[in-house]
């Protein structure tokens, strides 16, 4: 074990995958032909919800759900500083304002309570949305967002990048997997290689709203639309000539400004082929769970970890600790590469440039200072977990 490489993740490309994707590259459709509404139906009915729509990456998504939810300038909208920046980053392409609150220390979520009290503080009007990221792969009570969403009119996005499979019980006792849409108005999800469904590069949103779909798919192409009960100029414009009865059959509109934030044909094969075992790969991250859960259970140097959690989909495996970076360094000299998720978005020069300072968010810069990933991802041997298990401990038995 001691020359062989453990990256915190990996994808897992199989020969049916190859296969999927060889057979695509040998039909007509390199990209907008059949495979893409065949990923979108099939990972609609994954997550149970109405509507998918598949882009380019989950950076794309969460631009054009901000785009569909008609984010402009100075719209305040809440998230999570412990994300991917592409959480925050998605308001401000629109010219809103990022305004983050601080995490729960144990489930290093978005802390409800403290989102209604920020809520709270201010009048109806002046949040306009928020963004609760299921990190790591657990998922957020979206039921408790969704009521105070309600109450002062704010829309919901989830970012759910971390979490297909994974799920929270709701107060009748109903499992609600992430990304369902039924507490949230689009939820997002990423196909970058260490993600659970693996694509290259890939992204989808997920809804229950007809209305937002139908702006998703024209954002998606240029702002294009195709569909003549839509369009907006005549029959005699479009077809050059008068009295026509019907529009002709190559004429399309662009009708706002979008983008190409396309997935391909190719990807999306990939993708259908790693979301049919994607069950197998979601069992196989908590079995891997549960032991470091075990292994971990009341030592010493562990000041927090995931744990094993009821639905978690654990794309990461984070403990906190003491001394985190002499022990990334041991475990590199020992070929672990373990990760670090994530520095805090408000501490980015950028939004520090913005206003945000050191003490805003207390407990997402205390989890910064001790947290580290494990390596975690459905190939991970037995051997190699112990291996990874034995090199943490022995850091902190030699001190």
């Amino acid at each position: 074990m001691e020359n062989k490489i453990i990256p915190y993740g990996r994808q897992n490309i199989t020969e049916e995958d190859i296969q999927a994707v060889v057979e695509t590259l040998k039909s007509d459709y390199l990209t907008q032909g059949p495979k893409i509404e065949e990923f979108e139906t099939a990972f609609a009915n994954y997550v149970g919800s109405k509507y998918a729509v598949a882009l380019s990456n989950g950076t794309a998504a969460l631009h054009l759900c901000a785009m569909a939810l008609n984010v402009k300038n100075g719209d305040k909208v809440i998230t999570t500083p412990i994300t991917f920046a592409a959480s925050a980053n998605c308001i401000r392409y629109c010219g809103g304002d990022v305004v983050f609150s601080d995490i729960d220390p144990k489930t290093y979520l978005l802390d409800f309570e403290k989102v209604k009290l920020l809520v709270n503080a201010s009048p109806k009007g002046t949040y306009q949305g928020i963004i609760p990221v299921d990190f790591g792969g657990r998922a957020v009570n979206m039921e408790d967002f969704r009521a105070l969403a309600d109450e002062y009119g704010m829309w919901i996005i989830e970012d759910a990048c971390h979490a297909p499979g994974g799920y929270f019980t709701d107060s009748s006792g109903s499992r609600q997997n992430c990304g369902n849409s039924k507490n949230a108005d689009l939820a997002i999800f990423s196909f970058h290689p260490v993600k659970h469904i693996a694509s290259g590069e890939g992204g989808m949103i997920t809804t229950n709203n007809k209305e937002l779909f139908e702006k998703l798919l024209a954002l998606r192409t240029h702002g294009i639309v195709k569909n003549a009960d839509l369009f907006q100029n005549t029959k005699e414009f479009a077809a050059g000539a008068a009295d026509q009865d019907k529009y002709p059959g190559w004429y399309m509109e662009m009708q706002t400004l979008g983008y190409n934030y396309r997935l391909t044909d190719f990807q999306a094969a990939l993708g259908l082929s790693q979301l049919n075992r994607a069950d197998q790969g979601i069992k196989r991250r908590r079995d891997i769970a549960l032991i470091y859960a075990n292994a971990f259970e009341g030592k010493p140097f562990i000041k927090n970890q995931s744990g094993f959690v009821d639905g978690h989909a654990y794309h990461l495996y984070i403990i906190e600790t003491e001394d985190r970076v002499g022990l990334y360094n041991y475990l590199r000299e020992h070929k672990i590469f373990a990760q670090i998720h994530y520095i805090p978005c408000h501490l980015m020069p950028y939004y520090r440039n913005l206003g945000w300072k050191e003490g805003d968010m207390p407990n997402s810069e205390d989890y910064y200072k001790h947290c580290i990933s494990l390596p975690m991802y459905r190939t991970l041997t037995d051997e190699e977990q112990q291996y990874i298990i034995q090199i943490v401990s022995r850091f902190y038995e030699s001190k």
